[in-house]
């Protein structure tokens, strides 16, 4: 019977490697294509996958080490943020694919290591194993995300997102806390439906607030790839609507998220 961790090891690699494929054939224009992060080309999402698997790996393997990284960065990071950015801008299509393929192999590499209570120090406190490595599936998602919006690309979304959702839904407190604001106590139940149809829900039947649709659009709002509004996700109460409107599962201060009616098709 697989475990849960080496189950989440094995999707990870899974959505990593589905992202490689996507960029791989790209040609140098479509590389060089802003994205809509603003100031940020398609070649810079992989610049940041590509920054933060190597760290992750550190993290996992040289807690010392990584802390050290923590301390050249938290300072400034906006300079942090330019010097990685900067290193794979110098750098071509295959040798910027090439540095995201050695800091995957790294992560992996140390990611076996882990056992399902341990804890990996990060930017903010400590997380689970489970929790760390749900984590990057979920960049590597929402950055591959942002590079299909940026190519107009179709999107193959697999069950594999189920990892975002759980993050969403343990997130909600967060999301509040993150601007000072008080959780609150209302209960909001989630009924979504993974791709390949499967139901996934979350609380209690009889609970008034609910959010209901697909766990795609879930995936999407909670990582601030569509604002709620330009999704069919179905909202009852008015804690449902306020999470979404809300909702932030990544780490970082604030941020504002999609702009209403930026991906009208969405709605679609």
């Amino acid at each position: 019977m697989t475990r849960p961790l080496d189950e989440l090891r094995q999707d990870l690699g899974a959505e990593q490697a589905a992202l490689d494929a996507l960029v791989a054939g790209l040609t140098a224009a479509q590389w060089a294509t802003p994205t809509p992060s603003p100031g940020w080309a398609v070649r810079d999402q992989i610049a940041h996958l590509a920054q933060f698997d190597d760290v992750a790996a550190v993290a996992i393997a040289d807690p010392e080490g990584f802390a050290h990284e923590v301390a050249a960065a938290v300072p400034d990071i906006p300079g942090y943020e330019a010097r990685y950015l900067e290193r794979g801008r110098a750098l071509g299509p295959a040798d910027l694919l090439a540095w995201w393929r050695a800091a995957r192999r790294r992560l992996a590499e140390a990611a076996a290591r882990l056992e399902p209570k341990g804890r990996v120090p990060w930017y903010g406190p400590p997380m689970s194993a489970m929790s760390f490595l749900s984590a990057r599936l979920m960049e590597t998602w929402l950055h591959g995300h942002d590079i299909t919006d940026a190519l107009a690309l179709p999107r193959r979304d697999t069950d594999r997102i189920r990892h975002i959702v759980l993050m969403g839904v343990r997130t909600r407190a967060f999301s509040y806390t993150l601007r000072g604001l008080a959780p609150p106590a209302a209960h909001v139940r989630v009924e979504l439906t993974l791709p390949s149809g499967t139901r996934w829900e979350d609380g209690e039947a009889a609970t008034e607030n609910r959010i209901a649709g697909a766990a795609v659009d879930f995936c999407r709002v909670v990582t601030h790839r569509r604002h709620l509004d330009d999704t069919g996700l179905t909202t009852v109460g008015p804690a449902a609507r306020e999470w979404m409107l809300l909702a932030q599962t990544f780490a970082g201060p604030p941020a504002p998220g999609r702009r209403p009616g930026q991906f009208p098709a969405a709605r679609a």
